[in-house]
């Protein structure tokens, strides 16, 4: 697909998303909304894209949504869930991908930018990085845009009420002291170690990296230890049952790279 407000750069089974109104910031507008709802959207059937690395263009991530185009959300209650909707959507889209999806954050990282963080399943960043629950600062809640569901799960209770409830920033450290971030790294070496980071997940089975993903997406909601472990359960039988035990313990003892088929 051809998109104005994205740019898709595809490299083997990895696609590089990245947000590309730099000289806004990379804030979210509609048709930036429209764009990413359809590439995610399309993720779910895609099996040639196995990772999705995302990153924003210029000298930040993504500062959130353009206030500039936000009328929509004061538009009244019929329009404004559509307005509404047009944008969380996106991290919904996000959250069903059966592709892994690291982030790379740099700079203002702030808002919805925070929140695609959030709906990242792997987090890096640079120390210049500052995130927020914005929306909290401009008259709206800090619920927004699975924020509210995203960020107790990642820190607790008591942070996300302070972030969310205030719309402090963060820097990078206590980022990574919170967990919300993987590994802090220099700007030069981002996109370097999101590839090197890619490149581990793409050793694993197709089959294996989907279910992992799936497997964790619902053990966090499960009602309890048996339904987490009885989806483990599957997930590991299926993976065995298509050969990838028999070829990974194979490569293991012949101390070769494993092949794995996706058919």
């Amino acid at each position: 697909m051809s998109y104005e407000t994205i740019e898709i750069k595809k490299e083997g089974a990895i696609d590089w998303l990245t947000l590309n109104r730099p000289e806004r910031l990379n804030v979210m507008n509609p048709l930036m909304c429209d764009e990413l709802q359809d590439y995610f959207g399309r993720l779910q059937f895609n099996h040639a894209v196995r990772v999705v690395i995302l990153r924003g263009a210029g000298r930040a991530f993504c500062g959130g949504y353009d206030l500039k185009d936000a009328a929509g959300v004061s538009a009244g209650p019929v329009p404004g869930m559509r307005f509404q909707r047009q944008v969380s959507e996106i991290y919904l889209r996000m959250h069903r991908a059966p592709q892994p999806i690291i982030c790379l954050a740099h700079g203002a990282t702030t808002g919805g930018g925070f929140a695609f963080a959030l709906a990242s399943d792997v987090t890096i960043a640079t120390p210049d990085v500052k995130m927020n629950v914005a929306m909290v600062k401009v008259g709206l809640t800090g619920c927004d845009v699975g924020i509210s569901y995203f960020l107790p799960r990642a820190v607790g209770r008591s942070v996300a009420a302070e972030l969310m409830m205030t719309g402090r920033f963060i820097d990078a450290k206590r980022a990574l002291g919170l967990g919300l971030i993987s590994e802090i790294v220099e700007p030069e070496a981002l996109e370097s170690c999101g590839r090197a980071l890619a490149n581990d997940m793409l050793k694993t089975s197709p089959l294996g990296l989907r279910l992992t993903k799936e497997g964790l997406r619902l053990a966090i909601d499960a009602g309890g230890l048996e339904a987490a472990v009885a989806l483990e359960d599957r997930g590991q039988i299926l993976c065995a049952s298509a050969g990838f035990f028999d070829e990974g313990i194979a490569a293991f003892m012949e101390q070769r790279q494993a092949e794995y088929s996706d058919d």
